[in-house]
């Protein structure tokens, strides 16, 4: 039960993420450049504050009474720049596109790309998908290419591009923190080394644009919550999560964020967004049911 809890929390939270941002930026609340700037700031502080918590917290309990030493145990801020240039791309991009693309279709396409990035990294390091792997990512593509379709109702081809590359950086940051034994501390150094390029990010946006309180407030609160003890509550409940199964919950959060755009902004559910979701969605559960039974390719050597 608290896995399930933990689990359905981060799923709210990454949803709640594109949520916020079509919020902030739909109407020009606030530049997106500005918005992710606050968004990996506030995200570093809260993350940094809770990294520096779980090492005091470890400190003290290997001090066994004596006191805690006053230096911090080693590696208590983890992370590589590997992992903060795909955070960061991640992040900007993400903005830039929730100007043009509405909720729904963004969360669409970002994770459609997070699993596609995934699966050709899996092929590049010579891996070998079965046919059901290909058949599922086939039909995944085919709704994709439906979603963007030239078309009253079609997301922009700049924003879907731009999401795409977004989903593109979010799977190579997950893949460059596959197998960390620090998540927290990890995660904080990522951010921690993303906060000067947010800084800048935040000048440049407030020279473009003089933002709404508004809009900094929903960039703290994705910063802060829905990304900082989102990307927290999330790495609790990953260990106690078979790799497929992690996966195939993250299908939710489409459908959720586009709940979410209907309740919280009034965009419409179209039936080209129903389809491409199904499409998309069963193409990729399909694609991931198939990989559990993929052999690595230094197991066929």
């Amino acid at each position: 039960m608290q896995t399930a809890l933990l689990t359905a929390i981060a799923m709210l939270a990454f949803a709640a993420n594109s949520v916020l941002a079509r919020m902030a930026l739909s109407d020009g609340a606030i530049d997106p450049l500005a918005y992710t700037g606050i968004r990996l700031s506030a995200g570093a502080a809260v993350l940094v504050c809770a990294a520096l918590w779980h090492a005091r917290r470890k400190q003290a309990g290997t001090a066994r009474g004596v006191g805690a030493p006053a230096r911090l145990p080693a590696g208590w801020l983890g992370g590589n720049w590997q992992g903060a240039f795909s955070l960061t791309l991640y992040a900007a991009t993400f903005s830039v596109a929730y100007v043009m693309v509405p909720t729904g279709p963004g969360a669409l396409i970002l994770f459609a790309f997070v699993q596609i990035g995934m699966l050709a990294w899996a092929v590049y390091r010579g891996e070998r998908p079965a046919p059901l792997e290909w058949l599922g990512m086939a039909i995944a593509f085919a709704a994709l290419v439906y979603l963007v379709s030239p078309g009253l109702v079609a997301p922009p081809l700049l924003g879907a591009a731009l999401m795409a590359v977004a989903g593109v950086a979010w799977g190579a940051y997950c893949l460059v923190g596959r197998g960390s034994q620090a998540p927290v501390a990890d995660s904080a150094g990522n951010f921690a080394r993303s906060a000067p390029a947010g800084l800048v990010l935040i000048a440049i946006g407030l020279l473009r644009l003089r933002p709404s309180w508004q809009g900094v407030a929903l960039g703290l609160v994705s910063g802060a919550i829905t990304s900082g003890l989102g990307y927290i509550i999330w790495y609790r409940a990953l260990p106690r999560l078979s790799r497929s199964r992690a996966a195939l919950v993250q299908l939710t959060v489409p459908a959720i964020a586009a709940a979410g755009g209907v309740v919280f902004i009034g965009e419409a559910i179209t039936t080209r967004l129903v389809l491409a979701t199904l499409g998309i969605t069963g193409g990729v559960a399909l694609a991931l049911l198939a990989s559990r039974h993929r052999k690595p390719a230094a197991e066929r050597a």
